[in-house]
């Protein structure tokens, strides 16, 4: 049986991400992505009038997931810091999960100022936006630093979870599980509560050992 038109958009869809996490957009071709796919290069263009087309596509179905994490988070009655940490561990999940789109999504979008990142630069700042919501929440609480402001708290914050990919993703070992969790916490507990040896006690998040544990508990 054939595969349905939506399947089949979905195959080449998949397949970009794998030939352009694996040659990097500009120097792969659509016929690299009808190959990886098994379809004929025609039919890519039936569907996606450029190889453009179809990163602006990867790029906007993921984007517009993550923004609604975002907003899911900030509706949450958790407190800032934990609407934080949701929103770190939904992004470093999702890398957990599909490496390969979320490296396509920081190397070839986000970070590429001239080109798609500038062309999305709208999509974009509305994530920094919403984060910095959540921000702004939290210094009216009486929780954050009212010196900091929430625009620079955003940027800070994301430029943090996508430095931290971006170490995974050039890493030539693959990231354990142990570090994955431990990232979520560390994330959300740097850009909270600095580096500072003053800070209190029990604004600590948990050790390394915690997280291994945890992770081990959710791996059993």
């Amino acid at each position: 049986m054939n595969a349905a038109p939506t399947d089949k958009r979905r195959l080449i869809l998949d397949a970009a991400v794998r030939v352009f996490a694996r040659q990097g957009f500009h120097t792969c071709r659509v016929s690299d992505i009808a190959d990886e796919a098994g379809v004929a290069y025609g039919l890519v263009y039936h569907y996606f009038s450029s190889k453009e087309q179809i990163l602006d596509t990867l790029f906007l179905e993921r984007w517009e997931v993550m923004l609604e994490a975002i907003a899911q988070a900030d509706a949450s009655p958790r407190s800032p810091e934990e609407k934080l940490g949701a929103i770190a561990s939904f992004i470093v999940d999702s890398y957990r999960h599909d490496p390969d789109l979320m490296k396509v999504i920081v190397v070839e979008v986000t970070r590429a100022a001239n080109t798609f990142g500038l062309t999305h630069v709208d999509r974009i700042r509305e994530a920094y936006s919403r984060i910095a919501s959540i921000v702004a929440d939290g210094q009216r609480d009486g929780l954050f630093r009212a010196e900091i402001t929430p625009a620079f708290a955003a940027q800070a914050f994301y430029g943090c979870v996508e430095q931290v990919l971006t170490g995974w993703i050039f890493d030539s070992e693959p990231v354990g599980t142990a570090e994955l969790e431990r990232a979520k916490w560390m994330i959300v507990d740097t850009i909270c509560h600095g580096l500072s040896s003053a800070r209190a006690p029990e604004a600590t998040g948990p050790g390394p050992g915690a997280a291994a544990g945890s992770a081990s508990s959710k791996s059993a």
